[in-house]
């Protein structure tokens, strides 16, 4: 690997395994595109700037409903979304029900066999989901083409 200074920014020049990548050393992550086919690798430089190296990929987004048991006993209603296979790791889930948007909890991206792997879980009130319609997950990512499952609470048991 070897660096050279250009412009007052850290330009890194990296071969590894045939791929040739340039990124910004910033405290930030930074993804490229592999010049080949390759399983998707990563590494860390300098004060934690992580280099992804694989190919993006949207994720399949599932929207999992609230269980009858918690409706019936708790008086909320919690969804999931899954967000499943995706690349670069930086995707985000969002929710929206009925068009307006709402305010999730998000787990961090988990890498397995190349790719990530996100989850969201949204709750509403009991109130909130009888009077809702659909309630929409959207995975997306800067550079690729959002992705969105929704839940029709007509399709639910409940």
């Amino acid at each position: 690997m070897r660096q050279q200074k250009k412009s007052g920014v850290n330009i890194i020049a990296a071969v590894a395994a045939g791929v040739s990548v340039v990124a910004f050393s910033c405290p930030k992550t930074i993804y490229v595109h592999p010049v080949n086919e390759l399983v998707s690798l990563w590494w860390t430089f300098g004060s934690g700037t992580r280099l992804d190296v694989g190919t993006n990929s949207q994720p399949s987004v599932t929207v999992l409903p609230p269980s009858s048991e918690e409706l019936s006993s708790k008086g909320s209603a919690t969804l999931m979304c899954l967000a499943d296979k995706g690349f670069p790791s930086d995707w985000s889930l969002s929710w929206k029900v009925d068009g307006s948007s709402k305010s999730g909890v998000a787990s961090r991206g988990v890498m397995k066999d190349g790719v990530y792997s996100w989850s969201s879980t949204l709750t509403l009130t009991d109130a909130e989901w009888r009077g809702a319609t659909s309630v929409v997950c959207e995975a997306t990512q800067g550079s690729q083409r959002a992705v969105t499952k929704a839940l029709s609470r007509a399709d639910c048991s409940q």
